[in-house]
Order: structure tokens, then sequence, then C-alpha cells
């Protein structure tokens, strides 16, 4: 009998008697696809009901190292919802090309499944036959007689003024507050609503805080009507290449994955690979030059008005590995509120910042960084905007300077990105010059400084702008 990786989480927050994944599993398997044991598991855990027939947990969320199948369960799901339940379903993801995929996946279910595909809608359509817009990015299904189900990229605003039954959150690390905000009360007008996160542990540059804070409930034991399950490692290993440990925390192993996919894996570094396939949850430092608990203290619950210029600051990192960029304002009562746009591969590079730029309320942008100055400075250019500043070391230390007094005088405000909140809460000073001047260095190879030297810049700029002095003609 062929070695299969572990069939039941490694931790999981589930207690039912009554489902319907049994029936959601036999109409996934009509369409000639079999779902291996733990996918079977996960979709009758997912829709468990208590003695109501509604769902037992009201939000679900799943964490699994990455190509372990976590699609098919949501595909499953799905199709029992607009086949046999007549759910609105909405599906999101954080890249366009994902949630497309999922588009494809349940297309191609629907017809294996006998489903006949009409282009338009029709009133005579025969009984088992669905309409489907292709359109990228706006791909949407509707069955003759049953449920409908978008296919959405998040944003910060999206689904405002829609109303769904089934929310899934798909690549669940990167999902942010604003886009809950935006998005959580999309469900709170159906009789039976839920809302089904899957992802993976979040690296140092992913930027959402919701999966995490969600884990941090049922962990602690208050999350109300929260179904969880998850494989992960309790800590890091140096021993990667132990297939024993592969087979724990990876439930597809032996089917779906094969060994020597992940034994080429094995380059990426023990860290990396702790993390993207032992499903190791990031624990933070408390001997960080900033601690976790001051910089917590600055944490709004969303994002406040910000009736003032943006300003944003641009870090390539000294490795070369990774360029970031970071935006900041005043807020309405004196702060500086500062946020994460991106942290990405410097080979990619910088042209993914332009497009924040061309928000007319961007008033300057600093770029720091050898590597990487003379490039942005050409692509601003070639864009049409004016050039950015390029500070001097002189500059640097001031800006360090400012942002760590902000942070003692509680001048700042952010969301609780966990990809800015792991560097800060694990960084040290660093010399710069002769004269007491200082900047930050990353503690761990697991966070990338230049994800909180571009938020600095930000800071630094927003915070050292004078305001414009209004002229009252009496």
């Amino acid at each position: 009998m062929a070695k299969l990786g572990r069939q039941t989480p490694t931790f999981t927050n589930v207690a039912y008697t009554t489902t319907l994944g049994h029936d959601a599993a036999d109409l996934y398997h009509e369409t000639g696809q079999e779902l291996v044991k733990w996918q079977c598991l996960q979709v009758e855990a997912i829709m468990a009901t208590d003695d109501d027939d509604l769902w037992k947990h009201m939000k679900y969320g799943l964490a699994v190292s990455r190509r372990n199948g976590k699609g098919e369960i949501l595909s499953a799901r799905e199709l029992y919802g607009i086949v046999k339940l007549n759910e609105k379903i909405c599906h999101t993801a954080h890249r366009t090309t994902t949630s497309h995929d999922a588009f494809n996946r349940l297309y191609t279910l629907l017809k294996k499944a006998g489903y006949e595909e009409h282009s338009k809608k029709k009133k005579e359509m025969p009984k088992k036959s669905f309409y489907a817009s292709k359109q990228y990015g706006l791909e949407h299904i509707e069955i003759h007689g049953g449920g409908v189900i978008d296919f959405r990229t998040r944003t910060n605003n999206g689904g405002l003024g829609e109303g769904f039954d089934l929310l899934i959150i798909d690549e669940a690390q990167e999902y942010t507050s604003k886009q809950e905000s935006a998005l959580a009360y999309t469900v709170s007008a159906s009789d039976n609503p839920q809302i089904i996160m899957t992802g993976t542990p979040p690296t140092a540059t992913s930027g959402g805080d919701v999966f995490v804070r969600l884990r941090d409930t049922v962990m602690q034991g208050t999350a109300v009507d929260v179904g969880w399950a998850e494989w992960s490692i309790e800590s890091q290993t140096e021993d990667i290449s132990n297939s024993e440990l592969w087979y724990e925390y990876n439930p597809s192993l032996g089917t779906i994955l094969k060994e020597r996919n992940i034994r080429a894996e094995l380059s990426v570094g023990a860290i990396d690979f702790n993390i993207q396939r032992l499903g190791l949850w990031l624990k933070y430092s408390q001997k960080s030059a900033i601690s976790a608990a001051e910089w917590d203290e600055l944490q709004v619950i969303k994002a406040p008005d910000l009736p003032g210029k943006y300003y944003i600051g641009v870090k390539f990192g000294k490795d070369g590995a990774n360029v970031s960029a970071s935006i900041a304002s005043k807020t309405s009562d004196g702060k500086v509120f500062v946020e994460v746009l991106d942290c990405v591969p410097s080979r990619n590079g910088p042209a993914w910042i332009i497009p924040y730029l061309r928000n007319p309320k961007v008033e300057k942008v600093a770029v720091d960084g050898a590597n990487g100055q003379q490039i942005m400075k050409d692509l601003m250019k070639q864009n049409g905007f004016p050039p950015p500043i390029l500070p001097t070391v002189k500059e640097i230390i001031t800006a360090n300077a400012v942002f760590y007094q902000g942070i003692a005088q509680q001048t700042i405000a952010h969301i609780g990105q966990p990809s800015l909140r792991n560097i800060v809460s694990n960084c040290e000073k660093r010399a710069i010059g002769s004269n007491g001047g200082f900047g930050f260095k990353s503690m761990s190879e697991l966070y990338d400084v230049s994800i909180m030297d571009s938020a600095i810049l930000a800071y630094w700029l927003a915070s050292t702008q004078k305001e414009e002095q209004q002229i009252i003609d009496y």
C-alpha cells in the first residue's frame, strides 16, 4: 500500500453530528473526479449542520501547505451550494489568476457532471444547464433554476451593497482588515450565512491580518461558531530533508503531491520550507528594539479618515532581493497613518508601484537604495511624474529617528499588517555614520527590513510636511 500523508489535521476545532458533506462529496464524484480522504473529511466538517439545519460553523478556517488540493474542497462546497441549495456565492482571491483558476475548476466540474452550457440566459433552458460569463476578473456562473456564483479579486471596497449566502476567502493569508470591513457584512442578510477562509501560514511579506486573528481566537478558546483545521509544525526544524515530516504536514503527499516535487523545493532554504511546506506559524521575538506590545498599542480597528495628501516611501533592499513600498498620510487627529503597499522581488522591477502614484492625492515620493534609485527615477519620468526625493544619509538618519520617536510619542497609526509587525517587532538598531545616527536591521532572515524602511520613509515625508496655511479674507 502506498504511503500517504496524514489525513487528519494536526490541530482542529470541529465538533458535529450531522453534515451535508457526504451528499456534497457524492455530487462531486458524479463528475468522474474523486476527493481523497482528507478532502472528504474537510468537506464534511465545513458543511456540518446543527439541530436547526443551519451551518454549525458560520466561519471555517483551513490552513494547509501549498499544492495539497484546498481548491477541490472549495469546488465541492460551491458545486453543492449552487446546484442543491440555490445559494448565492462569492469566491474571492488575492490574485485575479487565482480566482480565474477557481472559475475554470468549477466550470469544468459542471460540464463533467452533465450540465449543458448556454451562451445566453433563456427562459426555455434544459433542466441541467447553466449560463457562464467568462470575462476575466468578472467570472460568473448561474445554474438554471438554481444558484449563482461570482469570482472576484479582493479590493478594499469590493462587495459593498451586494448580498451573498456563502463568502469564500481564498489565499486567506493576504486577507486584510480593510477588505474584511467591505466583505464581512455581505452575508449578514442571509438566512444561513457562511464564510470559509482557506490559505497557508503567512510569510514575512504576507499583507493579511484577518486569518491570523481568526486562528488566535481559536487557539485562545474564544471563537464562537468557528471551525478550524490546520496541518502545522509547532516549531522550526532544520531537518527539512526528513520525508517523515513531509508526510505529517502534507495530507495529499502520496496522492496529488509527490515526494520528488517536495524534494525539488529543498533549495529554498530551511525557513521558507518550514513555512510553505511544513505549515509553520511565525512567533514574534521579544528582544526587538521596538516591542510587539509597543507597536500593537498603535493599531487602529479600521483605517482612519485621511483628509490630507499621501506620501509614498520606496526602499530597494540592500541585498537586492526585494523592493518595498509604503504609504502614509496625516489623520484628522494629527497622527500619521502608515500602511505597507507590497513587497515584491526586485527582479520583477518596480513598475507595480506606478498605479499607486496616479492617485491625485499623492504629493511626494522618497526612494532609497542605491541599486534602484535611478531605475525608479527613470520610470517615474517615463510615466510623467516629477522626480522623487532621493534622501541623503543625513535625511535617512533623521527619518529613522523621527519614526522611533513617533512610536514613543504614539503619533503613528496602523492597521496591524503582519508583514510590518513582523519586522518592526523583530529589529535592532544599526549604526549609521559616526555621530550616533542609526537605522534598523532585521534580527532574523525571516523578515525583510525593506518593508520597515519603506514605512519609515513614508512616515518621515508625511510627518515633516507643514500644513498649508489658509488665507481668510475678512
